[in-house]
């Protein structure tokens, strides 16, 4: 069966839905471009007093920085409804061994929640090599990032998305950036986004909702919809970005919901 035959002509079903955790690349945006049905759906959330939360793997920007962005795409939403890998990546490793050292290949929004948990940078000895999205990517960080490893340091990813959409096409992303790393030393990253449950039950308990009451909507298969289905949380599949019909059927778990894109929601 094609994806285009699984879209729901019905939105109704949604209307029970108290709580909304939402994927921002090729749901939202790609690059700067809000997406078709984007305004109506966030309007939608705020006039039918929805709990939502944007969700992204992205390490790349801040809350503040994403909501921003969306400012300037025309978008006026809060700061306290952006959570990001970066964030939980921070707060994993502050769990996990507080005042540690990184050393980064990463951007601003990873580097910052690091410090904000009070983690510094460190490129002689680290605890740990943190890989994020980063246009900054080159030969000498990774083998910088290898010899720490050689020597001890521990290897986290922010998410396992190995591309992403953007207003070209398809771009690598995180995991695609820790592959050489891995192949390089034979060390496995520890992934910390989605669809890890650590960042997950972060975003059920934020919203505040029971699971039974909450949809994730996201366009990645292997992350957001996955994320769902292990979180007993219903899951909807947006077309606008990476998924279609040839990489579908490459996966042997199913969306509850398919959309063309999140403005299927809010049609009466």
């Amino acid at each position: 069966m094609k994806l285009q035959d699984m879209v729901v002509k019905d939105a109704s079903v949604f209307q029970k839905k108290l709580g909304f955790i939402c994927d921002m690349d090729g749901v939202i945006y790609h690059g700067n471009r809000l997406l078709d049905g984007v305004p109506e759906f966030v309007d939608w959330l705020k006039r039918e007093n929805k709990k939502f939360l944007f969700l992204t793997n992205s390490s790349e920007r801040s809350p503040r920085e994403l909501q921003l962005k969306l400012k300037r795409l025309g978008l006026d939403i809060d700061e306290s409804h952006f959570y990001t890998s970066a964030l939980a990546t921070a707060s994993f490793l502050a769990s996990q061994k507080p005042n540690c050292s990184a050393y980064v290949i990463g951007e601003p929004g990873l580097i910052n929640a690091l410090y904000d948990k009070g983690i510094f940078m460190n490129d002689v000895n680290p605890d740990y090599v943190i890989v994020g999205e980063t246009r900054s990517y080159s030969y000498e960080k990774i083998e910088k990032a290898v010899q720490l490893i050689f020597k001890g340091a521990k290897l986290i990813g922010t998410n396992t998305d190995v591309t992403g959409p953007s207003e070209n096409g398809i771009v690598p992303a995180c995991r695609a950036l820790c592959a050489p790393i891995e192949m390089t030393t034979g060390k496995n990253a520890y992934f910390v986004g989605k669809p890890n449950p650590l960042i997950m039950r972060h975003a059920i308990n934020q919203l505040g909702c029971h699971r039974a009451d909450t949809l994730i909507i996201g366009d990645r298969m292997d992350t957001d919809i996955v994320s769902g289905i292990q979180t007993e949380v219903d899951t909807a599949l947006v077309l606008s970005g990476v998924t279609n019909d040839d990489n579908f059927n490459n996966f042997s778990f199913c969306p509850h919901y398919v959309l063309n894109g999140v403005g299927d929601i809010c049609k009466s």
